[in-house]
């Protein structure tokens, strides 16, 4: 027998475009579409549309749950026997509007199965953190970067971001001692986040990580967590995300690739395909 070849579907790449002022940026190679977006997408629908969207959602469930307790016809109590089909969809009706049963109500396992609908998953905040740290020099001074990536189809408001830094430090008494230091970055907070960034941290004589190597960092079982804060526009609340790094995930005389590419016109595209790719630093 000929064995079957078996091909992976490729995804095709996205491409999700957000206007920041006088500058559209075109994300490509990001997921465009989560399920658990549904609920933002809503919030950021017109008037007619979310009604129109709505009106089709109430009678679409409805018909749905009258079809589900129509395969067990016994499932209502109260159903007339000509028209039942009517009689599960005002059912459903009166249920979902929870105005109470009438004459009918639920009178098997089955028929209160049917009750129980799915809720809304809480919102998060979609942003992708570059798998490696690199230290490179910047303007002929060591620095630390980090690569963060908004994935919304919208910008994020009053973003917050922060870098803190903890390893075993040795004691005067003996033994070690856990530190943390929060880095001090090039910016710490933006009005709008609407693409891709680079945080930086300059390693100078006030940096925690001055003289640092990978063999020192290793020893100090160093850890850094990346923390992004801000305020979702559509959802009005604010969300937050973070990622930690251990000395491993340490890439020196590294720095990212560039991902903007500019056409003209106030247009970016962000290739969020090579997010996270590095080279080394002339």
């Amino acid at each position: 027998m000929r064995g079957k070849r078996t091909k992976k579907r490729q995804r095709k790449p996205s491409q999700v475009s957000i206007r920041s002022g006088q500058v559209e940026f075109v994300k490509v190679g990001t997921d465009a579409w989560r399920w658990r977006d549904v609920y933002r997408w809503l919030l950021g629908l017109r008037w007619p549309q979310f009604a129109l969207f709505v009106a089709s959602l109430y009678v679409g469930l409805n018909v749905l749950f009258a079809a589900l307790y129509s395969l067990q016809q016994n499932s209502i109590a109260g159903s007339t026997g000509g028209h039942w089909f009517f009689d599960y969809f005002f059912f459903s009706v009166q249920t979902l509007a929870t105005v109470g049963y009438g004459h009918m109500y639920p009178q098997t396992l089955y028929g209160h199965i049917g009750l129980i609908f799915v809720r809304f998953s809480r919102p998060i905040a979609r942003v992708v953190f570059s798998n490696s740290i690199v230290i490179a020099p910047l303007n002929g001074k060591p620095t630390l970067m980090v690569r963060i990536g908004n994935e919304n189809q919208h910008s994020m408001v009053e973003a917050e971001f922060r870098i803190m830094f903890s390893r075993d430090e040795p004691l005067i008494e003996g033994g070690n001692f856990r530190y943390f230091y929060v880095l001090k970055l090039h910016f710490d907070r933006l009005t709008v986040f609407p693409a891709a960034l680079t945080l930086r941290h300059t390693i100078d004589g006030k940096s925690p990580l001055v003289g640092a190597t990978l063999e020192s960092l290793e020893a100090s079982r160093a850890l850094f967590l990346v923390s992004v804060v801000g305020i979702d526009p559509v959802l009005a609340a604010s969300v937050q995300t973070q990622k930690d790094y251990t000395w491993r995930d340490i890439q020196f005389g590294h720095r990212f690739v560039e991902i903007y590419t500019e056409h003209g016109g106030g247009q970016l595209t962000v290739d969020y395909g090579r997010l996270h790719e590095t080279e080394p630093a002339e």
